[in-house]
């Protein structure tokens, strides 16, 4: 049995004892295919819009999830610890991503984040309670310790992007994916529900928290996302994704018992930015 495997299956039991179910996002994973829900760590509020005012509930959540298994495939493993901490084995990639095949800023792991503006109704008002009606800001940290660093982003109000897209009725894989601007702007007036799977290579440009991000290497990221409406924060949550070595027994290749307790003592909370 390889050793991330050891380490995916001791942290799971561990946090099958005494920690919160893993939450899912309403109405579902709908980006991609193949993918389960559950896992997230999910945040939820509620904003006044329209005329007369109505009270509209809002969700939002991340979770951490292994993207490069020793085939280079993804896979529904998390390591959760129920709360907030999503736990993976440094190293480098088999193969990573074909655009970028070795690219020492690939990591084993990709964070995912789910957005709905409306959980009330099957489809929102457009302009009031639709994705466009909310600003956003994720937050990508590229310290790998206690400290945090932030590349601090809107991922929704942009010109052109690759969310899967959709509505309370949209079931698993069935987001639709803009194919240019014009369609990425109606999408985001008429829908609700928006999701991503992103790996820090995407984002390790020169000049950015992340342009030093080595995916290898040992390290604690805080990620956390937020939604406004009219300028006032309605909902935030956020994840530390841990990357550790585990610790080899010298005969049998298991782990040593201390490896968990490096793991929980890595677990560091990494506190909101200013």
């Amino acid at each position: 049995m390889r050793i991330d495997s050891i380490l995916a299956s001791a942290l799971l039991t561990v946090s099958s004892v005494a920690v919160a179910n893993a939450a899912s996002v309403s109405p579902d994973v709908i980006f991609g295919s193949g993918n389960a829900n559950g896992g997230f760590t999910v945040a939820t509020g509620q904003y006044d819009a329209g005329s007369p005012n109505i009270a509209v509930p809002v969700e939002i959540g991340l979770r951490g999830k292994l993207r490069f298994n020793d085939a280079n495939t993804a896979e529904n493993t998390f390591n959760y610890d129920g709360v907030d901490t999503y736990t993976f084995v440094a190293g480098q990639t088999p193969l990573g991503f074909g655009f970028a095949p070795n690219s020492p800023g690939t990591a084993i792991w990709n964070f995912e984040w789910s957005v709905n503006t409306d959980v009330q109704f099957t489809l929102p008002a457009a302009g009031f309670t639709s994705l466009n009606a909310l600003t956003y800001e994720l937050r990508l940290d590229g310290d790998p310790t206690a400290a945090t660093n932030f590349f601090t982003f809107d991922p929704i109000n942009v010109s052109f992007a690759d969310h899967g897209i959709g509505n309370n009725g949209t079931g698993n894989g069935g987001g639709a994916v803009a194919a240019d601007a014009t369609e990425y702007a109606d999408l985001i007036l008429n829908n609700q529900v928006a999701q991503n799977s992103w790996n820090y290579e995407f984002f390790n440009n020169p000049g950015t928290a992340l342009e030093n991000f080595i995916g290898a290497a040992e390290g604690e990221y805080r990620i956390e996302f937020e939604a406004f409406y009219q300028g006032q924060s309605v909902a935030m949550t956020g994840i530390n994704i841990n990357s550790v070595t585990p610790v080899p027994l010298p005969a049998g290749g298991l782990l040593l018992l201390s490896a968990l307790g490096g793991v929980a003592a890595l677990r560091r909370r990494k506190k909101q930015s200013a």
